[in-house]
């Protein structure tokens, strides 16, 4: 039988298991109509603080420690008769020695602006699994302790003397995300979607530990929630999980047209152009791109539409692919591309960059960044159905001879013909 928490209470995980090395941490609640709860896991060092914005570990984030420690995302299990809305993994052996504890918290998005807190979620609780047999090991329920708050501190899987331990907390804030990583050394820019509330009268409510000895001076950059880079090939996060439908999700194709002038006083440049390959849950597949007058629909299938045609790099706003993600459900998956239709393929000097844009939500910025002269065509990122409620997003930023090439590498066995625009 599982051991359960009270506040405040710590129970040991390794000291009399030395089997427990891979865990599951499972968090679940009931929120009400337009409460938007999310989880985050902070980790900490011997200060703790945080050594950078890489050991705040949410969404848009989804993996650290060395992939020690990893939100199951899709690969989230039923164990022990529950779904938990959220799990992590947690490999204890794995984890860098500098890291001395892990903390799990949850936060109501936009809480303050939307005049919600944790008075609106209830049942919520934490429970920690042994993930090879999913032995729930223990579990701390939060009961109905809060009011005003927007932040919980749920618990801490620590180290003591060479073991891991867990530490029942249930300590309420004010603030948000935005007050929590303040408090464990984050900076947050002021542009972030998160209640502006990171002065110090947004400090814990109660039962808050007292603050360590001032760490020495940091040099982490801010974070900033209102934007995410994917900066290496395979980064992956998913879009923003809101209350109500996705939305429209705008796909946009930036850039910078360098024109350079011939013998006879004329301009040339690069006309690049974004496009998709897409494929429905029905087995419909397809490309949406200007290349054919292929410009798709955004209210029938394929839920894709392209709205513009930049050939000279010059217009502000770039071209835009809009996808449409009340029909999530519908769509399995897509590769947004972009492509060299006219000019010498030099994508250093195009200085590309696609940013996906969602509603209540980040912004995610995939540059082109990584070139190769000699190909014409760069695969960008892979957006995938997540259990019909969200999509992923993938950094490829690989470059194609053409799209049949590109065509092949992702399986997608379509036929292509030359085509004009």
């Amino acid at each position: 039988m599982e051991l359960s928490l009270t506040k405040g209470q710590k129970a040991d995980i390794t000291k009399n298991n030395s089997s427990y090395r891979n865990l599951l941490v499972g968090m679940g609640w009931q929120s009400g109509a337009g409460v938007d709860v999310d989880f985050s896991a902070f980790l900490l060092r011997a200060d703790g603080k945080v050594a950078g914005d890489r050991d705040l570990i949410f969404y848009g984030n989804p993996k650290g420690a060395g992939g020690a420690v990893e939100i199951a995302g899709s690969d989230k299990r039923t164990l022990a008769g529950k779904t938990d809305q959220e799990q992590v993994k947690v490999s204890l052996y794995d984890i860098p020695r500098d890291i001395e504890r892990l903390s799990f918290t949850l936060t109501i998005y936009e809480g303050e602006a939307r005049k919600q807190s944790f008075a609106n979620v209830d049942d919520a609780y934490i429970r920690i699994l042994d993930e090879g047999t999913g032995r729930e090991i223990l579990r701390y329920e939060l009961g109905k302790n809060f009011s005003v708050e927007t932040a919980i501190v749920v618990g801490d899987l620590y180290r003591y003397n060479g073991e891991w331990k867990f530490n029942a907390i249930g300590s309420g804030y004010s603030g948000g995300l935005g007050a929590l990583c303040a408090s464990f050394g984050i900076e947050v820019k002021a542009d972030a979607p998160t209640p502006p509330q990171t002065s110090p009268q947004a400090a814990p409510k109660a039962a808050a530990p007292p603050p360590p000895p001032a760490p020495p001076e940091r040099t982490t950059a801010p974070v900033n929630l209102s934007k995410i880079s994917l900066t290496k090939r395979g980064d992956v996060i998913n879009l923003q999980k809101g209350t109500g439908s996705l939305g429209e999700i705008v796909v946009n194709l930036n850039w910078n047209q360098k024109k350079t002038t011939g013998f006879f006083g004329r301009s040339s440049g690069v006309d690049l152009d974004v496009g998709c390959l897409f494929e429905l849950k029905n087995g419909m597949k397809g490309s949406v791109q200007a290349l054919g007058n292929s410009f798709g629909d955004f209210a029938r299938a394929p839920y894709i539409s392209l709205d513009g045609d930049d050939r000279t790099g010059s217009i502000k706003t770039g071209e835009n692919l809009r996808i449409n993600g009340n029909k999530v459900s519908e769509i399995k998956r897509i590769v947004v591309y972009a492509y060299i239709y006219q000019g010498v393929t030099n994508w250093a000097e195009a200085d590309g960059v696609v940013t996906i844009k969602q509603s209540g939500g980040p912004d995610i910025e995939v540059r082109m960044d990584e070139h190769n002269n000699r190909m014409g065509m760069c695969a960008i990122a892979m957006i995938e159905n997540v259990n019909d409620q969200t999509f992923s997003i993938r950094r490829l930023v690989q470059y194609f001879s053409g799209h049949r090439q590109l065509d092949e590498t992702y399986d997608w066995g379509l036929r292509w013909v030359q085509g004009s625009k």
